[in-house]
């Protein structure tokens, strides 16, 4: 057993010790599904610490050639599933982490032949009995396993864009890492599986296609496997109720990433959550920001202040609650090359600080946890008003609860003031003016948009979350040249809304106005049982 080659179980066994274990072994059975095919070629591409090295773990203890796995596997989903004997400890493994050769060499080409040099002395060590034509090519001595024994060859590379994410700039440097893996790897007879994980989908270079034989499931489209890019609403509601905490909040702070699966028997949407996030909070019976621990808003910070004409108008769009229109067909899967704001936000969604709707084709800040990066980047910026008015909200909610409906247009007529990158030329723009203005009544509210047929503005729902039913549910109805008063009327005409056909209790109907010729806002708030 060497360290590449076949290197055991233990990775996946420990995930089995840790107190939370999520089974996620159906991924094995669509592995299975294509050992030795013209599909096996597999790259999956999610956000840090959504389980991609557990993955690896768990595929690499399942196929190892010598390892009897039976006692690890045989009371999870994929000991039900037809081919799990079939393919139980039948392959030899050789399993790489690509960060690792990085962060041990200072060059592409040292990178390389460390890579090579390692991973050559474990296969000759192991198959001492076969002759090999050159010991130090690592493809030929593979071809000369595989001529002598007929065994082909799970492999497995983990972080395998990492090279992307820190030799940003050197292209040459990236194509010859693309080179190689394409001569390691492709119409190679003793490949029955390559499985690479990363944050990137794979890099293309125009008519470079290097990699152009894997399947590529990433945030943009999970295809197939979108149920094994974190954790599924049903098994976060399962571990909320062991670890007696609310479903509710943890729906509130980490779900958002929605992920479709598109299927010949229609779209299957798949609501994720992010397993570290989820994880930490069960064990610390407490919820909080736990995803983004292990990399600061700096991060985010470099990409949404690029000067991209219409991004900042989206980032704070997306912060009141909106999503935005996207293309994401020119993005470059790399971290430097953007020709549009919409490959910035693309970037995001493989970052996971932004998930994609590719059904309508949008983008949106996916949960509350994302949401406090963006605004501990903002304000760090010079984004004049956004950072102010996010502060600002905790008193216009009180003013709110207040009734208080001078303070209300007051406060509205502030953030209307500060948010001045936001083109604030239609009703769309009042509506996030709102939403932004009350940010923080998110902390005790579900907010629902709903838009009504034909032309006219969105309301704005507001439902309070179980643990606060003290508070009133708030109806906002927003109003373009017209009146606050006219605003309150068309309320109890459409009885409320949709979104509070369920709720009982005390209601709050707002009105909004604005008037484009004196610039101000107008505000009437009435009160009524339901």
């Amino acid at each position: 057993m060497g360290s590449y080659l076949n290197p055991g179980n233990k990775g996946f066994q420990e995930s089995l010790n840790s107190e939370i274990y999520v089974d996620k072994t159906g991924l094995i059975e669509k592995t299975n599904e294509v050992l030795d095919t013209r599909q096996k070629f597999l790259c999956v591409s999610r956000p840090r610490r959504f389980g991609k090295s557990m993955a690896a773990d768990m595929l690499a203890a399942y196929y190892e050639r010598g390892e009897d796995s039976a006692e690890l596997f045989g009371t999870l989903k994929i000991s039900k599933v037809e081919s799990y004997e079939k393919n139980r400890n039948q392959y030899d493994i050789i399993k790489v982490n690509m960060q690792e050769f990085l962060s041990m060499t200072h060059s592409m080409d040292e990178m390389l032949s460390m890579l090579q040099k390692y991973l050559i002395f474990d296969l000759t060590d192991h198959f001492d009995n076969v002759r090999f034509r050159d010991e130090n090519n690592l493809i030929q001595v593979m071809k000369d396993i595989y001529s002598k024994t007929k065994h082909s060859f799970v492999i497995l590379i983990d972080e395998w864009d990492c090279l992307f994410r820190e030799y940003q700039q050197d292209q040459e440097a990236q194509k010859k890492y693309l080179d190689f893996l394409r001569a390691w790897l492709k119409d190679k007879d003793y490949v029955a599986l390559a499985y690479m994980t990363g944050i990137l989908p794979i890099k293309k270079y125009g008519s470079h296609s290097a990699l152009n034989m894997f399947t590529e499931y990433s945030m943009t489209d999970p295809g197939e496997l979108a149920e094994y890019f974190g954790f599924t609403e049903q098994e976060v509601a399962v571990l909320c109720e062991k670890y007696g905490m609310s479903f509710e909040d943890a729906k509130t702070w980490y779900d958002g990433y929605r992920l479709i699966a598109h299927r010949q028997t229609g779209n299957e949407c798949y609501s994720m959550y992010s397993p570290k996030s989820v994880v930490e909070a069960m064990l610390r019976h407490k919820f909080g920001t736990y995803w983004n621990q292990t990399e600061t808003y700096e991060a985010l910070k470099i990409y949404i202040q690029m000067d991209m004409d219409g991004l900042k108008d989206s980032v704070v769009r997306m912060l009141a609650g909106e999503s935005v229109p996207i293309n994401i067909g020119t993005f470059s899967n790399d971290m430097t090359t953007f020709a549009t704001k919409d490959d910035v936000l693309t970037l995001l969604v493989h970052l996971g600080y932004l998930t994609y709707d590719s059904v309508d084709g949008t983008v949106s800040i996916p949960n509350k946890e994302v949401s406090r990066e963006y605004v501990n980047a903002i304000s760090t910026m010079n984004w004049h008003g956004v950072a102010e008015s996010v502060e600002s909200s905790r008193k216009l909610l009180e003013a709110l609860w207040n009734m208080d409906a001078d303070a209300v247009a007051e406060g509205i007529e502030k953030a209307h003031e500060e948010i001045s990158i936001l083109q604030y030329n239609d009703e769309n723009s009042l509506s996030c003016t709102i939403q932004l203005a009350f940010y923080f009544a998110r902390e005790y509210y579900t907010i629902i948009r709903e838009l009504p047929a034909g032309k006219g503005f969105a309301d704005v729902c507001m439902i309070p979350r179980k643990k606060h039913p003290d508070k009133p549910a708030v109806v906002i109805e927003l109003k373009w040249d017209k009146s606050a008063g006219g605003a309150i009327e068309q309320i109890k005409e459409k009885r409320y809304g949709d979104a509070l056909k369920e709720y009982q209790g005390k209601l709050l109907l707002v009105g909004i106005n604005y008037n484009k010729m004196t610039k101000k806002h107008e505000c009437v708030i009435e009160t009524m049982q339901k």
